[in-house]
């Protein structure tokens, strides 16, 4: 993936570097290009703003870092957004002019042309496959991980230029289907509720999966398993009475995950379903094994990949079907044709990375040429205080039920004095946002390598690390904003405060943090920035009055960083499918 010199201030700094560095080095082959990719932020703000590192030159220019810093600092051009330049050790830091680089930006910002850019460029077509709930289950908070973080992915590569399809893979068909079902005719005395029929279908799974548990070893177990299968069979043919009950029942399961989808404000561009692969998926295999890739034992087939240290990868089982390795084959084969697609994308948790890995390798081995652009994008688990959660014992937090807490929570405890003074359609409409917020920037802000441990309190507190408080933030600059003037004229050349400067650096980091997010694969590195930019509003509105500054001038230009921040931070947050409540 190619990224686009998108900072000005970064470009036109790698600018004049390279020009010193071509009228100073006449051998050096540096590009403004790798210049711009070599300046980042200094550690420490006191030695300045930008740094740019002398080690790589060293061998080529047959100099030291520390006098290649020097002689380029002695051959620097000027450059307006450049205060001074100092040539420290082997680095040459900058000081940005704070007023020259706010002129500069906050007409893009104000326009949003600042927001607007291609990041990318010749950007791969890509596919990411997020959110694979079952049906026949209910949805709980562990699966709002993979939600979140799939959904964020997709917004800011969209944001970055690279055209993006969103695609579920919900699971249908199984073990867990037949359980389900098998309660629901053999154990079952109740009728199914009028409202959220999915969220009693999953109750079912749990039971009948523990009372299954509970007749192992008894005469009753031989029984179960001949009924199982014969679900299972009736629903790959497709007729019967379980196959009837499967159509309806799936409906439900729909009918909730499109509820969660609804209020998440997610969308998927297309569906895939394990039912619609089941089939092709076993001819595929059938189909190379005659090639003679595959190997059989037992009647079972499978690929050795023992080689690439990847053990057995077993494809069909004795009795003819296929596993989620199978499905996933054929998955493979169907996104790249189908959607025309470069690249694709799998957020699944990391208890698969031996499947994928597994899946990968064989389609590498079946000639698969896009084998290669298939990326496996791991998460570690949603773990409640007290543990791990599990559908099957039925220890989970569905996420209905956790919507609903949260909303009257918010409701009761930020938006009870605003009863009588807001709609209740107002209240409504911001105790959902907040929810959202709370959920969607907690589930996105851990690195996806670590565990989240979920507390509803924690993530609805409004200060901290929290979605809530990064909304307050934006909601408290609004308030502010509404009662300026608009008229006063700015005076860009007055803001010499540090935590001025602070601000106005952050904000024009920002597209810089999407293109390491979007590097990266860590949408987390965007919940990390708009926490540090809401702090860094915050100290900048504690120590320099708005309202209150004096000067005209110094009125308007802080009035227009406020806008910039509040700005900012709305685009950050929309990049994780948080809304911006104007008050709250």
């Amino acid at each position: 993936m190619q990224f686009s010199l998108h900072n000005q201030l970064k470009k036109s700094v790698a600018q004049t570097i390279f020009e010193a560095l071509q009228n100073t080095f006449a051998e050096s082959d540096a590009t403004v290009e790798s210049i711009y990719n070599m300046i980042g932020p200094t550690p420490n703000p006191k030695a300045g703003d930008l740094a740019f590192p002398c080690f790589s030159f060293a061998k080529q220019l047959k100099s030291s870092p520390v006098e290649i810093s020097k002689k380029l600092h002695e051959a620097l051009g000027t450059n307006s957004f450049i205060e001074k330049a100092q040539a420290q050790g082997p680095y040459l830091n900058f000081f940005v002019n704070a007023s020259a680089l706010f002129k500069d930006a906050f007409p893009k910002i104000k326009s949003e042309e600042f927001f607007n850019q291609n990041i990318v460029e010749n950007a791969p077509k890509t596919i990411v496959e997020f959110s694979q709930p079952n049906t026949h289950k209910e949805m709980h908070v562990g699966h709002m991980r993979n939600l979140c973080l799939g959904d964020a992915l997709i917004k800011i590569y969209r944001y970055a230029g690279v055209e993006t399809i969103s695609t579920t893979f919900p699971g249908d068909v199984g073990t867990h289907v037949a359980k389900c079902l098998w309660y629901y005719t053999k154990h079952n005395d109740s009728q199914p509720p009028k409202e959220r029929k999915g969220a009693w279908l999953g109750s079912l799974y749990t039971k009948g999966n523990n009372l299954l548990e509970e007749q192992k070893g008894t005469p009753q177990e031989e029984e179960n398993r001949k009924e199982l299968t014969e679900i299972l069979k009736q629903i790959e043919k497709g007729e019967g009475h379980y196959y009837d009950l499967w159509k309806e029942t799936k409906d439900w399961s729909v009918e909730l995950m499109q509820e969660v989808y609804d209020w998440a404000k997610v969308g998927f561009d297309t569906w895939y379903w394990e039912s619609d692969v089941d089939s092709s998926s076993v001819e595929l295999v059938k189909k190379y094994y005659e090639k003679g890739l595959f190997v059989k034992d037992d009647g079972a087939i499978g690929i050795d990949l023992s080689e690439d240290k990847l053990g057995f990868c077993l494809l069909l089982k004795s009795d003819g079907t296929g596993l989620y390795a199978t499905k996933d084959l054929e998955l493979a084969r169907r996104k790249f044709e189908d959607q025309h697609v470069d690249h694709s994308v799998y957020v699944v948790d990391n208890r698969q990375a031996l499947h994928f890995k597994q899946v990968f390798k064989t389609l590498e081995k079946m000639g698969f040429e896009k084998a290669k652009d298939c990326y496996h994008l791991q998460y570690e688990m949603v773990e409640l205080p007290d543990g791990a959660m599990s559908s099957r014992k039925g220890n989970i937090v569905p996420i209905q039920s956790l919507i609903d807490q949260m909303v009257a929570k918010i409701e009761n405890t930020y938006l009870e004095k605003y009863k009588g003074e807001w709609t209740q359609e107002e209240i409504d409409n911001t105790a959902n946002m907040i929810a959202s917020g709370a959920i969607k920037f907690g589930m996105n802000r851990i690195d996806p390598n670590k565990k989240i441990v979920f507390d509803m309190d924690e993530w609805l507190k409004l200060e901290g690390e929290s979605g809530p408080y990064i909304q307050y933030v934006y909601a408290r600059i609004q308030s502010m904003l509404s009662k300026l003037n608009d008229d006063v004229e700015a005076d860009y050349s007055l803001l010499v405060d540090p935590f001025e400067k602070q601000a106005m650096m952050l904000i024009n980091q920002f597209n810089d943090v999407v293109e390491n997010a979007l590097k990266n694969y860590k949408t987390s590195l965007i919940c990390n920035y708009l926490y540090d930019l809401a702090k860094a509003f915050n100290q900048f509105y504690a120590n320099c009055p708005v309202a209150k500054a004096g000067e005209p001038g110094l009125v308007g230009a802080r009035r227009d960083l406020s806008i910039a921040c509040a700005e900012t931070l709305k685009k950050g947050l929309a990049l994780l499918g948080v809304e911006a409540p104007n008050r709250m």
